[in-house]
């Protein structure tokens, strides 16, 4: 998924339900979190929002969306599609994790766009958008985030460094009003939007950017500015 600037984002079409086979085997009534980012590479700290997440809210599934390419970030520091998707299945373990490139092979740019596709094509789902902490900071700078947080319920789990920053973030005070009480996590994919709920759990520092920069790969910035 992408983003560029923040306020309402015009509708785009995007691919009819039927027309295309995305293959994510979901069914109504599934509870299920979407779960997007560039994973370059995806690391076991992408395990842990993914799994926090599957656990605490009760989910069904939770789909991996691999972006093809953050416009935000050099293409020449990205590694391909396919290695990317390969680095999220070796993390992405068990049956209730399904790593997906819908937005490459519906031609879609923007998260929004993304989001009001899958909802289209999956009647009966009930969709949960998840993230990292450190990506509530900037969110609100996301093209069209306000409509995302209307389109369905959100999760943010906890990331290290970031707890401080995230609660005080544009983003969250905007839709202060909407926050639910993490007790009450298992309730949200049933919950109407504008709904959202920040999830603590044992936090794991691993990182993209320090995977690159071990790797002796320039990260050409914080990794994980648009999504974890």
């Amino acid at each position: 998924m992408s983003f560029f600037h923040a306020g309402p984002a015009p509708r785009r079409f995007g691919p009819r339900p039927g027309i295309l086979r995305d293959g994510l085997g979901l069914a109504p009534g599934m509870a299920v979190g979407l779960f997007g980012g560039s994973f370059n590479p995806a690391h076991d700290g992408h395990a842990h929002v993914a799994e926090t997440a599957l656990r605490r809210l009760g989910l069904d599934r939770v789909v991996w969306l691999v972006s093809p390419q953050n416009p935000l970030k050099s293409a020449d520091r990205t590694a391909p599609l396919a290695d990317r998707m390969a680095s999220a299945r070796a993390v992405a373990r068990g049956p209730d994790m399904i790593v997906s490139d819908f937005e490459t092979r519906a031609r879609l740019v923007w998260t929004v766009d993304v989001l009001r596709a899958l909802k289209a094509r999956h009647p009966g789902v009930r969709f949960v958008w998840l993230m990292g902490s450190d990506n509530l900071a900037g969110f609100h700078r996301w093209r069209g985030w306000t409509d995302v947080m209307r389109l369905m319920p959100m999760a943010v789990v906890a990331r290290p460094g970031s707890l401080l920053e995230s609660r005080s973030a544009p983003a969250a005070r905007r839709f202060a009003a909407a926050r639910v009480p993490s007790r009450s996590a298992s309730q949200l994919a049933d919950m109407a939007a504008p709904a959202w709920t920040y999830l603590r759990a044992p936090l794991n520092p691993r990182a993209s950017s320090a995977i690159r920069a071990a790797a002796g790969v320039d990260s050409g910035g914080r990794d994980g500015a648009a999504r974890p």
